[in-house]
Order: C-alpha cells, then sequence, then structure tokens
C-alpha cells in the first residue's frame, strides 16, 4: 500500500492568491451586509412616513369643521338677548365695564386675535375684537366640564370668534358682541347658534370688516 503524499506547502504566489481571494470574500459580506441595512433603512423609513401620511390624513378627515353661519344678521328677536348701548373709544388704561363680561365700550387700541385660548384673556383688547364684528364666548372653567367644553368649541365658526375663560362669570356661559348679549346654562343651548346667526360678523359694528387677525395673541393661545 503507498503511503500518501505529503501536501506541499503552497508556494508564495498562491499564497498571495488564497489572500486575496479571502478578502474579496470578505468585502463581499461587508457589502452585502451595507446594501441589507441600507434596505432596511429605507423602508423604514418609508413606513414611517406612509404611518405619518396616513395619520394626517385621518386627522384632517375626522376633524371636526367649523360651525357654518350666515353673516350680517337678519333683526330677528332671540329670547334671553340683552342689548345695550356703549360707545367706542381707544383708551391705554384699563376699563371697569358696565357688563359682565364686556359687551362693548371703550378698548385697548390694539385688537386680540381671534381664537380658542385656555386662559383669561384682556378684557380691553377683547372688546376692540368684538368692534370688528367677532362674537367674545367666554365660560366659567369651574361650571363646565371637557364634555361640554368640547360641545361648545364644535358650535364655534372657523373665524370672528375667541373662547376663553372668564373669572367671575354669574353664568356657565356668556355669548357677547358688540352691544349684545346673551347668557345660557348649557352648551347644548339652541340659543347659542341662534346668537350666531344673528350678530356673527355683524353690519352694525363700528367697524364692519376689519381684521381679527395679526394684532395681540393673548395667554393660553390653542388656536
Amino acid at each position: 500500500m503507498t503511503p500518501e503524499s505529503p501536501e506541499r506547502p503552497l508556494t508564495v504566489k498562491q499564497q498571495r492568491a488564497a489572500s486575496r481571494a479571502m478578502k474579496t470574500a470578505e468585502f463581499k459580506k461587508r457589502e452585502a451586509r451595507r446594501r441589507r441595512n441600507r434596505l432596511i433603512g429605507i423602508w423604514g423609513g418609508v413606513t414611517a412616513v406612509v404611518a405619518v401620511a396616513a395619520l394626517l390624513v385621518a386627522s384632517f378627515v375626522l376633524a371636526p369643521k367649523p360651525a357654518s353661519y350666515s353673516e350680517g344678521g337678519t333683526g330677528a328677536e332671540i329670547e334671553g338677548v340683552e342689548t345695550f348701548d356703549n360707545v367706542s373709544d381707544h383708551v391705554e388704561t384699563e376699563v371697569d365695564y358696565p357688563q359682565t363680561p364686556p359687551a362693548g365700550g371703550p378698548h385697548n387700541p390694539v385688537w386680540l386675535n381671534c381664537g380658542v385660548y385656555e386662559e383669561v384673556v384682556p378684557s380691553e383688547a377683547a372688546v376692540h375684537s368684538l368692534e370688528h364684528g367677532a362674537v367674545w364666548v367666554t365660560y366659567d372653567a369651574d361650571a363646565l366640564s371637557d364634555e361640554e367644553l368640547s360641545t361648545l368649541r364644535a358650535k364655534l365658526p372657523g373665524t370672528y370668534v375667541i373662547l376663553s375663560p372668564f373669572e367671575g362669570l354669574d353664568t356657565p356661559i356668556a355669548l357677547s358682541a358688540w352691544n349684545a348679549q346673551l347668557k345660557v346654562d348649557s352648551a347644548d343651548d339652541p340659543r347659542i347658534a341662534e346668537f350666531f346667526e344673528e350678530y356673527w360678523k355683524s353690519q352694525n359694528v363700528p367697524e364692519v370688516g376689519a381684521a381679527c387677525t395679526g394684532a395681540y395673541d393673548g395667554p393660553g393661545k390653542v388656536s
């Protein structure tokens, strides 16, 4: 039986070729891992973008739309509405208003930007917004639940309205326009919509069509 011949050592050329082959194989493995990780990152980013887009679409579709009202009013009488004869003057000082909350009268030269506020806003700035045709909806934060506040917000138009808490109210909710005011006990009161139909963007305010944006944001503005 012929003994197996011993393996011959690799030549220098063969050793170099084997080393190159090993390095090439390692490089291809690294590149494959890098491509795989890159693809995972790309698809992960695409998935995140799609998820965010879906969330934005859902929030847009499901978000409550502002209530719609006619402008100018028809002169209809609404039970419980009080009317006043306040003057329109610009003052730099605080004002002791005859109505609580104010429904017209002297006011700050800078109006309050319309929107939803979670904190008490300066009356003198809000009254200036009433002069432009806005409706100021004030509420007693201790008397209204979160659900009732949501119901109230759903009845607001998209512009020319201010919603804010007010200290010292003698009613859960008060709606104030220039020289007109309605106080109600519940956000479900149908007269809220009637008040907006009659007094929102009224043609009887001192400055018809003046802006309700581009001036002063009070504290606690959320939208």
